[in-house]
C-alpha cells in the first residue's frame, strides 16, 4: 500500500513546486495585490508589450524624438510593479531609446536629453507610486475601521441578546417558545416571558420603528423598563402608562414602539392583553377551530404624552395556541413584491395546530423564509404559547 501512495504523493509535491518555480519570477516582480488578483503575466505582458511597441516606433522615427512615449510603459510599470522593479524599468527605457534611436546627436546633448528623460520618468512614477500607497493606505483604513465597527456591532449585539430570556417559564400547563432573527447585526425587535408567580406569567413583544442601531438602542431601554415594571405590583395598564412616559420623554415622534403585553393565568385559564398599535396576535381555540385576531386596544408606546388603553380578556381551553409575532413576519416579501401576509400565516398556524409550541414556532419561520427566499428586509421575532390544560375546570376567582 505505502508503494503505491509513495509514488502519488512525490509527484503531486514535484507538481507543486513546479508550478511554484514557474509562477515565482512574476510574482516577484508584481506588487503584492496586483499578484493576488487573477492572472500575474497578465501585467507583465503588459508592460512588456508597451516597451517594444515604444521601441519599434522610437527605431523607425528619425525625425523628432519620441522618447516621451517611454511615459506610457513607465506608468503601467509603476502601477503594476514592485516600487524598484519600476524605478529600475526608468533605466531600461532610457538605455533603449539611447540605443535604438538613430538620430545623431552630440554626445553633450544626449546625455543630457537622456537624464531629462530620466528625471521625468521618476517623477511620473513617484507621483503615481504615491496616489497608490496612499490609496492602499486609505484602503486599509477603511477597512479597519470597518472591522472595528463590525465588532462594536457584533458586542451590541451580545449585549441585546441579554435583554432576551434564556430559558422557558416553569408553567405547568403552558408550553412557550420564541425567537428573534434581527435583519441587521442589531434588532430592535424584542420579547420576554416573566413568571408573574407559580400559575402565571407575563408575555411581551415589542417592536421599535425603525432599523439598525437607533432602534436597537430604544429596544434596550424598553426592555430594561420591562423587567423594572414586573418587579412591581401594578396593573398591565398602569405598568403600559409608565412605560409610555418614559419612552416619551427619552425619543421623537419618529421613534415610537408598537407593545402588545399578554398575561396568562393557568389556574383561571384567562389571557388580559393590552395591544399598543402592535400586529395582531392569533389565538386558535382548539375546541371550535376559531382563529381570533388580538387587535390593537391603543396607540404605539411614545407618540403622545399620555396613553389611554383598554384591557381585554378573554377565555382559554386545552389545546390553544396564542401566536405572537412582529411585521418581518408578514410583511416578508418575494421576487414579486408580494407580501407573506396575514392569511398565509393563518393558515401556518391551522395547518400546525397539533404540534408542539417549539415545532410551530420553527413551522412559521421556515414558511415564511421559503416564501421570500430567506431573506428578510426586516426583524422577524415569533413567540408561540400552546396550553395543555388538564381536562379538570378552570378555578373561579
Amino acid at each position: 500500500m505505502n508503494d503505491l501512495v509513495q509514488p502519488t504523493v512525490r509527484e503531486s509535491m514535484l507538481e507543486g513546486l513546479r508550478g511554484l518555480r514557474e509562477k515565482a519570477p512574476s510574482l516577484s516582480l508584481l506588487r503584492k495585490d496586483v499578484a493576488s488578483n487573477g492572472s500575474s503575466w497578465l501585467p507583465l505582458g503588459l508592460v512588456l508589450g508597451a516597451i517594444g511597441a515604444v521601441a519599434y516606433a522610437d527605431h523607425h522615427v528619425v525625425s523628432v524624438s519620441l522618447v516621451y512615449l517611454y511615459i506610457l510603459p513607465v506608468g503601467l510599470g509603476a502601477i503594476f510593479l514592485r516600487r524598484v522593479v519600476s524605478y529600475s524599468l526608468i533605466a531600461v527605457c532610457v538605455l533603449l531609446h539611447d540605443y535604438y534611436s538613430p538620430r545623431n546627436i552630440i554626445v553633450g546633448m544626449r546625455i543630457f536629453h537622456n537624464l531629462s528623460a530620466m528625471l521625468c520618468f521618476a517623477f511620473v512614477v513617484y507621483v503615481i507610486r504615491r496616489y497608490i500607497e496612499q490609496r492602499e493606505a486609505l484602503a486599509k483604513t477603511v477597512q479597519q475601521q470597518r472591522d472595528d465597527l463590525l465588532k462594536d456591532v457584533e458586542l451590541a449585539a451580545q449585549v441585546q441578546r441579554l435583554f432576551l430570556p434564556l430559558d422557558k417559564p416553569a408553567i405547568a400547563g403552558l408550553q412557550i417558545a420564541g425567537m428573534m432573527q434581527p435583519a441587521r447585526g442589531v434588532s430592535g425587535d424584542y420579547y420576554d416571558y416573566i413568571p408573574i408567580d407559580a400559575h402565571t406569567t407575563q408575555i411581551v413583544i415589542a417592536d421599535v420603528a425603525g432599523k439598525g442601531v437607533p432602534a436597537a438602542l430604544l429596544m434596550s431601554a424598553t426592555a430594561a423598563a420591562m423587567r423594572l415594571e414586573a418587579n412591581h405590583e401594578r396593573s398591565m395598564l398602569e405598568q403600559v402608562e409608565r412605560l409610555n412616559s418614559g419612552i416619551h420623554a427619552v425619543s421623537d415622534a419618529e421613534r415610537y414602539v408598537t407593545l402588545l403585553l399578554a398575561e396568562i393565568d393557568v389556574h383561571k385559564r384567562t389571557l388580559q392583553y393590552v395591544n399598543c398599535g402592535h400586529n395582531p396576535a392569533l389565538l386558535l381555540q382548539a375546541s371550535t377551530g376559531t382563529l381570533t385576531r388580538l387587535n390593537s386596544t391603543c396607540a404605539p408606546i411614545g407618540l403622545s404624552p399620555e396613553e389611554i388603553c383598554e384591557l381585554t380578556s378573554t377565555g382559554l381551553g386545552p389545546g390553544d395556541v396564542v401566536v405572537f409575532y412582529t411585521d418581518g413576519v408578514t410583511e416578508a416579501g418575494n421576487q414579486l413584491g408580494k407580501e407573506f401576509g396575514m392569511e398565509r400565516l393563518s393558515a401556518t398556524v391551522r395547518s400546525g395546530a397539533s404540534l408542539s409550541a417549539e415545532d410551530l414556532m420553527i413551522n412559521i419561520y421556515n414558511a415564511a423564509a421559503d416564501f421570500c427566499g430567506d431573506d428578510f428586509s426586516d426583524d422577524v421575532t415569533i413567540l408561540v404559547v400552546k396550553c395543555d390544560f388538564e381536562d379538570s375546570p378552570a378555578l373561579s376567582s
